[in-house]
């Protein structure tokens, strides 16, 4: 009898899916998402040369104080994330949403960053 896959599971192959189409250049860095059921974790990564150019999480010590588990605190990463990619010179990104589904925590990220100035 086969057994019903996991969520780790299936979010993992979801990933690997995602990661055989897309990738970040120099000119379009990949803004990569990680969702833990306590914290959400964005860095904009340069795929060609495999180096993190810009990251924000709930974890740093700005976001620390209130929950990283919610929409809230979401946004605050992406908003976080968005301004130091423009001071970094970077205006345009590939989003990678990591294998997660594209809703709640991870699109408010996304919806945020994009209101703070990058185009993805």
């Amino acid at each position: 009898m086969l057994s019903k896959p996991n969520r780790k599971e299936t979010t993992r192959k979801r990933h690997y899916r995602l990661r055989r189409k897309l990738a970040g250049s120099s000119e379009r860095p990949r803004l990569a998402v990680y969702r833990s059921g306590k914290h959400i974790y964005a860095q904009i990564i340069d795929d060609t040369r495999s180096v993190t150019l810009v990251s924000a999480s709930t974890v740093e010590k700005d976001l620390r104080n209130e929950s990283g588990a919610n929409q809230d605190a979401a946004r605050k990463v992406g908003e976080l994330v968005a301004q130091r990619a423009k001071a970094a010179g970077i205006a345009s990104v590939v989003f990678d949403r990591g294998g997660f589904l594209y809703h709640g925590r991870i699109a408010a990220l996304a919806e945020a960053a994009r209101e703070a100035g990058l185009e993805f």
